[in-house]
């Protein structure tokens, strides 16, 4: 059974707990599934009704997209954990070994490639968000700020384990490849995310 199919308490105490796994990365990806989640519930809250029936199929369309990124999220916890089980064993390869250079940077790859999908995955989820944000339900409107405010913390903490893991890569080019595409997602998608929080705080606060 993966951590996905665990409950919130089990989740949380091994979370607390000093297991290797999971950590911040699984727990972004949970957030960030949170996040997906109130997209699909301010879909929920909108469709059906006659003052939103001009843009019911597009918001029954993204509907079927934050169900199908919250899934995928749910999906990375799991992967997250797995892709960490190499770079554990490399580290313990002995300094001496001839290998271990080689074994480590391709542990170090793999750690950043789920990360990265993460990020990738979670500016899809604040897009969603910035569009809900314009047709969704006014009664909902808190859950799109909310939903965009998670996304955004669940980005920000998976490019952590990015850098975490390009800092120690010998392969410094590689290593700045996959900061350059972590640091252009935060560049786009911060933005996009305190931009939606912003509005729906000024219609909140009105």
């Amino acid at each position: 059974m993966g951590f996905s199919d665990k409950d919130v308490d089990w989740f949380a105490s091994e979370l607390a707990s000093k297991a290797a796994v999971p950590g911040g990365g699984g727990a972004s990806a949970l957030v960030g599934a949170l996040g997906a989640a109130l997209g699909s519930m301010v879909g929920n809250l909108t469709v059906g009704k006659a003052r939103y029936a001009d843009v019911e199929d597009e918001v029954r369309a993204l509907m079927e997209q934050a169900d199908g990124l919250r899934a995928r999220l749910l999906e990375l916890i799991d992967r997250d954990a797995e892709v960490f089980e190499p770079l554990s064993r490399a580290y313990g390869i002995p300094k001496d070994d001839p290998d271990r250079a080689r074994v480590m940077e391709g542990a170090l790859d793999l750690a950043c490639s789920v990360p990265l999908e993460i990020m990738r995955t979670l500016g899809r989820v604040i897009e969603l968000h910035a569009r809900l944000g314009q047709i969704g339900s006014r009664l909902a409107l808190s859950d799109v700020g909310v939903g965009a405010v998670l996304a955004k913390a669940a980005l920000q903490g998976a490019s952590l384990n990015v850098f975490i893991n390009t800092k120690a890569m010998g392969d410094r080019s590689h290593a700045s490849e996959l900061e350059a595409e972590a640091d252009d997602l935060l560049d786009t998608y911060v933005a996009l995310a305190d931009d939606t929080y912003a509005q729906v705080l000024t219609v909140l606060r009105a």
